[in-house]
């Protein structure tokens, strides 16, 4: 194999620092000599000069006969090793400096013809997957999103989401282009510069006009694609200097200044409520707020907007969207709780709860997410630690209330309370749900692998425990695609228990394993092109390194492609996924160009890429830094 040069500056190798410390031979012998009592000695006789003058003739004949650069690198790398350490160095002839020292170790080089950035760092670092299976992989993914990207700018654009079946756009999320945004900070991470110039165009020419014009949205849903989305593409276009894209787009202060519009505007849902509870209907160009219609929001949704607010404030320098995001959180750990659970409902007039209904899907997920997350993003402080507290108490909660298995076959699954902590267990599990492996994995190690947990002793037997649930709902997470025909997951499953069974209702995949052990209603067997379980697995192969996640995400991405893509451009949701061919919904949801397809190819790349103990993602895939971790650009 020829020598390639190192992926870096010589000067990192060969300049006195902690990690490298430059010693030349020559320097090294006459140091070494020049200290030594043997010069002393040796010099004073005749012996003692000649032997010194064989060394000096050695040395330098070694040094002439050396063909090799000093700074060669060649073959020797543990194929798909995980501690990224080179395996020997060689070169042309004995090295007489390594007889004296080990040689330093060195990241792997780049494949030939591969771009590449990593996490905090742009393009000053490269990407250390070198496994062509899996950089076709990744590129079949980008493919997809561009074609997805395709169909929406070609009948969609500036709309919230495509229908691509019937070729046309729909506003479902306020009219704030809400796909425009969401796919925007995939693209710069893929590298997909001509979506990122697209995208990037149409926010400074038309977002803020649309902000400023918009009437009623979600609080929730327009914090976490839309605020999320700018505040992301911010970041990696200021510090990350756009990831893998050369596109440079508008200046990064067009993002945060548009963000800071939005939020401005969306503050009146705290702002209106009577309590620390925000209301969850806003109207932007008054601005104002108003509650739903029977009162209440959700428990996800008012605890899912720490992320955002708290990062604006951060780049902005105006602590208002932290203080009024946080008091939401500060409020909840007053409330009374169920061993950590909470109902799935909460009063904005009153600050309680409201229901008994308990559960890990719709309306309760993100809740248990961002105590991890938000805690994690202030970078473990002292003043949030009362939210690890309430998260670990919440996650003991789920093992003793909610996880159950199937039979026949053992399916570990996570079940709903509807009539709270004294009415009956309900064996049913909404694909929503398969958030929770990746958070419980993130939460036991942090962020970083397993391995290096362990080495560092920085995992305790909670955690193991909390890991190993991850994995085993994992696996229940991917089996909900493989039982059915088109190897699709339903948004809802039960399963099969002692206590609940139905016949007749399996999701057709007969060669199944799990096939009873997995009930499919009718009512639910739509596919909404839902990331969760891909989310989860690219968590779970970053943290335990196991190959088969990605074999999964890669059966499910395949399972996409067959049946969701949409010739003339786009992907569409099903209606049922149990039947072949499954009939199309004809809806794009902002959420596969923004999560789905962005945690797939992040799942078939490299760990270093966007690594988690450096960058939290929040319920909409957005990539957040942790604070003190990345350099402000």
């Amino acid at each position: 194999m020829s020598s390639k040069s190192l992926p870096y500056s010589k000067k990192d190798v060969y300049y006195d620092n902690a990690k490298f410390r430059h010693r030349s031979f020559v320097k090294m012998i006459s140091q070494s000599l020049h200290t030594s009592n043997v010069k002393h000695h040796c010099m004073s006789c005749s012996t003692g000069k000649f032997l010194f003058l064989i060394m000096i003739f050695g040395v330098a004949y070694l040094m002439l006969t050396h063909t090799s650069p000093t700074n060669s690198v060649t073959g020797g790398f543990v194929k798909g090793s995980k501690n990224n350490s080179v395996e020997h160095i060689t070169g042309g002839g004995i090295r007489f400096g390594n007889i004296f020292r080990k040689p330093p170790r060195l990241p792997p080089q780049l494949p030939p013809g591969e771009k590449g950035s990593t996490g905090n760092l742009g393009h000053e670092r490269r990407k250390l997957n070198s496994d062509p299976k899996w950089i076709a992989r990744q590129q079949d993914v980008k493919k997809a999103f561009i074609h997805a990207w395709s169909g929406y700018k070609k009948y969609a654009m500036g709309y919230d989401e495509l229908m691509p079946v019937s070729k046309r756009g729909v506003d479902g999320l306020g009219g704030l282009g809400a796909t425009v945004v969401d796919a925007l900070d995939t693209a710069m991470i893929m590298g997909a510069d001509e979506v990122v110039s697209e995208a990037s165009l149409w926010i400074e020419a038309h977002l803020s006009n649309r902000i400023n014009q918009t009437g009623q949205v979600n609080l929730f849903e327009t914090t976490i694609r839309v605020l999320g989305g700018l505040l992301s593409a911010y970041h990696l276009s200021s510090v990350e200097k756009g990831m893998d894209s050369t596109h440079k787009g508008p200046k990064p202060v067009v993002y945060l200044e548009t963000a800071k519009n939005l939020a401005d505007r969306l503050l009146s849902g705290f702002t209106s409520s009577p309590t620390a509870i925000p209301f969850g209907d806003v109207v932007l160009r008054d601005p104002s707020a108003h509650p739903a219609p029977d009162g209440r929001s959700s428990t996800s949704e008012v605890s899912s907007l720490q992320l955002e607010f708290n990062y604006l404030s951060s780049v902005s320098g105006d602590p208002k969207y932290s203080v009024e995001a946080m008091k939401v959180l500060e409020h909840m750990k007053t409330l009374p709780k169920v061993e950590g659970l909470v109902p799935i409902f909460i009063n904005p007039s009153t600050g309680e709860f409201s229901g008994e209904n308990i559960r890990l899907g719709s309306r309760g997920d993100s809740y248990y997410e961002y105590l991890l997350k938000v805690w994690l993003q202030k970078n473990r402080e002292s003043n949030v630690t009362y939210l690890y507290d309430m998260y670990e108490e919440a996650m003991k909660g789920v093992r003793h209330r909610l996880v159950r298995k199937s039979i026949p076959n053992g399916l570990v699954f996570v079940g709903e309370l509807p009539y709270g902590s004294e009415g009956s267990f309900s064996p049913k599990m909404d694909h929503l749900v398969c958030f929770l492996p990746g958070t419980l994995a993130l939460g036991a190690t942090k962020g970083i692998t397993k391995k290096k947990a362990m080495t560092d002793s920085v995992i305790n037997f909670e955690d193991l425990k909390n890991l190993k649930l991850a994995e085993d709902l994992a696996k229940t997470c991917f089996e909900m695609y493989s039982v059915t025909s088109t190897g699709l997951a339903p948004e809802i499953a039960y399963f099969h228990t002692e206590e609940f069974s139905e016949g007749g209702l399996d999701g057709g995949n007969k060669s199944s394993e799990y096939v009873n052990d997995i009930i499919i209603k009718p009512a639910d067997r739509h596919n909404l092109l839902r990331p969760e379980t891909v989310e989860s697995l690219f968590v779970l192969y970053r943290i335990t390194e196991d190959p088969k996640y990605r074999e999964w995400g890669w059966q499910i991405f395949e399972a996409f492609e067959k049946y969701t893509r949409i010739d003339t451009g786009g992907y569409s949701s099903l209606d049922d996924v149990t039947s072949i061919p499954p009939h199309k919904r004809d809806k794009m949801e902002t959420f596969f160009l923004g999560e789905t397809l962005k945690y797939l190819y992040l799942l078939f790349g490299d760990s270093s890429v966007l690594p988690l103990d450096k960058f939290v993602f929040n319920t909409e895939a957005h990539p957040i830094p942790v604070e003190g971790t990345t350099k402000r650009g």
